[in-house]
């Protein structure tokens, strides 16, 4: 029973960890170095998680209140509309070997919120997740999964920097980033099929 219990946390954490995507924000930190100095590209890496921790941790505890009640929209479609946005965003890390691109000149505080921590971290796939994992994982193991996961994702953040160094000097930074746009990709898909899924049983 309790490596069932074990096994079912794991799991939860390496989906909300592949959500969460750490190569990304290693690549998208990298590419702040040469506008940023080390110290404000930690911050950056500390306001972001701290921001989306409290978005996402906001979805799971009234998401399903807010979809329902507030914008009247079922779960159902925000998951399909996640995993297209998912999808799309997978295919362009697989094609390009970039998932987001911050443009030259941005201020520090306009990227922090946006789009760092949202929807680079808490995006729809993520917020989603936040939502409906809770149903099938629980509340207990979705919270210590999305805290381990945003945990590991900001020590990436953090190191970007020794971190980017290495990979570059093996290439393996390209790759890398291909290899979880594949399986950002595959996500987005099961994401739509969930929420189709979903649909037929309620029109049913």
């Amino acid at each position: 029973m309790m490596a069932f219990k074990l096994k079912f946390l794991l799991s939860c954490m390496v989906a909300l960890l592949a959500l969460v995507n750490p190569i990304q924000k290693v690549f998208v930190m990298t590419t702040l170095q040469g506008q940023f100095d080390e110290s404000k590209t930690r911050f950056i890496a500390t306001k972001a998680t701290l921001t989306a921790f409290i978005v996402l941790l906001f979805f799971l505890l009234l998401g399903e209140l807010v979809f329902s009640y507030v914008f009247h929209v079922e779960l159902y479609a925000f998951q399909i509309t996640s995993g297209i946005v998912l999808f799309y965003n997978g295919i362009n890390g697989l094609q390009k070997g970039a998932f987001i691109r911050v443009d030259s000149g941005v201020n520090l505080k306009d990227i922090t919120a946006v789009p760092i921590a949202i929807p680079m971290i808490a995006g729809p796939a993520t917020i989603t997740a936040a939502v409906t994992f809770p149903a099938h994982y629980g509340h207990t193991n979705t919270i210590v999964s999305m805290a381990v996961a945003l945990g590991v994702n900001y020590l990436f953040m953090y190191y970007s920097r020794p971190i980017g160094k290495a990979l570059n000097r093996f290439n393996l930074m390209g790759p890398l980033v291909r290899i979880f746009g594949l399986i950002v990709a595959t996500i987005g898909v099961q994401m739509m099929l969930n929420g189709i899924a979903s649909f037929w049983i309620s029109i049913r």
